[in-house]
């Protein structure tokens, strides 16, 4: 993506809340909730993670609450809205996983002994979040229900990397870490040029994505940036806000493509 000019906010700036309807309203509102919950357990990964490291402890404390209140509502409206039997099904299983990943984010103060175990169940409950929004994609006939998960999916790759940033930052599971970040960066980056290339994105969406890549320039460069001491802490600070200004910009995306019918 080219490096655009970008207007930056401070560390200290309020975050709305991700916008999300009371109740599954069709089929494009079903595949953008499905795949919000895929960023959803990447994003209490990261929260929980930076809470341990005291970076933005309050802010990462809101939004590991904020994050798993969204999850139990929209699971539960995923799951009587499911239109087949297999997704009812995925959807039960996601329901397992999210206990026992609720159980380890909530049981103890976050401690670099839980971090592991803390990222591999959110990896577990990201793969049966991104079955349930593929097995909707699916049922969709038309385009824009790919459109969706894709952008979508975005979510999910920003807080992808940051969390595993915030691991590899903790000493665990360095050498995946790095690997996993670098395959999210690839995948995004992608994804983006597939998006704005898209027939069916619409000028509205176009500004929203050059928003975007703003955005995922000042990300991209927190992600990268090295330091030690108060530089470190400063990065660290860094990749958390900037992680979520993406996170809003690409959940009102695919708000836009979910309502384009």
């Amino acid at each position: 993506m080219r490096r655009r000019g970008i207007l930056f906010a401070g560390g200290g700036m309020a975050l709305a809340p991700l916008a999300a309807r009371a109740q599954v309203a069709d089929l494009n509102d079903a595949i953008n909730k499905a795949g919000r919950q895929r960023m959803l357990s990447q994003r209490m990964a990261k929260s929980y993670l930076a809470i341990g490291q005291g970076v933005e402890a309050d802010m990462a404390g809101r939004t590991l609450a904020a994050s798993m209140a969204l999850f139990d509502r929209q699971l539960a409206e995923l799951r009587a809205y499911a239109p087949q039997p297999d997704i009812k099904a995925t959807y039960t299983q996601l329901e397992t996983a999210w206990s026992g990943y609720k159980t380890a984010l909530v049981g103890d103060k976050p401690a670099r002994p839980n971090a592991e175990s803390v990222l591999a169940l959110s990896g577990q409950v990201l793969k049966l979040a991104n079955d349930g929004t593929g097995q909707l994609e699916k049922v969709s006939s038309r385009p824009v229900g790919k459109l969706v998960n894709i952008a979508g999916r975005q979510r999910m790759l920003s807080q992808r990397m940051a969390a595993h940033y915030f691991g590899v930052s903790w000493g665990v599971q360095v050498s995946a870490g790095k690997a996993a970040m670098g395959m999210a960066r690839e995948e995004f980056v992608a994804a983006h040029e597939l998006l704005k290339n898209a027939p069916e994105s619409t000028p509205a969406i176009k500004a929203e994505l050059t928003l975007a890549e703003t955005q995922w320039t000042f990300f991209d460069n927190a992600l990268r940036a090295a330091g030690t001491g108060s530089l470190q802490k400063q990065a660290m600070r860094d990749v958390f806000t900037t992680s979520e200004r993406i996170l809003q910009v690409m959940d009102g995306v695919t708000g836009m493509y979910s309502k384009l019918g």
